[in-house]
């Protein structure tokens, strides 16, 4: 995100819990990796407050996640989640969402993981990345990308210097800070 959302979440009453437990950190957990990925999907065109009071109801029309439960979606689950007046209602997004948990399941026969394929891809510039997931999921554009690294530690900048979750960060060595030459660190 940038400067402005370390000044802004702080103490926000939506923003303040993803801010200081979630972005930017770490996770090899495919559930977390699905949800980053549709979240970041959702939001395309949309304030991320929205999508952040919009989470818990997507959380249940997605089954919490489970990538291989959603990848058997149909036309009719489809159908039920054009219809939840809960959850942002895009059958562009919602399509993809469905594909996108489809593909994960794949990645798993090709490189044993979600995580397992984003560690083999790492590290490498925003524009690769860009390409990588053009060519491995659906509606996944370079904002798309960049949020989705950015909020798993694969890109540097989800946290100001300044910003106290900073430190936590770094404690845990995310993938950003371990592709950096160590001269320059």
């Amino acid at each position: 995100m940038s400067e402005a959302y370390c000044r802004l979440a702080p103490g926000h009453s939506v923003h303040a819990s993803y801010h200081e437990r979630e972005y930017g950190f770490p996770s090899a957990e495919e559930s977390v990796l699905f949800e980053r990925l549709v979240l970041e999907i959702t939001q395309a065109g949309l304030s991320w407050l929205t999508v952040l009071k919009k989470r818990a109801a997507l959380r249940a029309a997605f089954a919490d996640w489970d990538v291989d439960h959603v990848a058997a979606f149909g036309a009719e689950e489809l159908e039920r989640l054009l219809a939840d007046r809960a959850i942002v209602r895009n059958r562009l997004k919602l399509a993809a969402a469905i594909e996108n948990a489809r593909r994960i399941k794949a990645l798993r026969k090709e490189r044993g993981s979600f995580y397992l394929w984003l560690e083999a891809h790492h590290p490498r510039s925003l524009e690769a990345w860009t390409v990588l997931f053009r060519k491995t999921f659906l509606f996944t554009g370079k904002t798309i990308a960049e949020e989705f690294l950015l909020s798993l530690g694969y890109l540097e900048g989800a946290h100001e210097p300044f910003c106290p979750v900073y430190a936590r960060i770094l404690a845990l060595s995310p993938p950003w800070l371990k592709a950096r030459p160590s001269e320059s660190l």
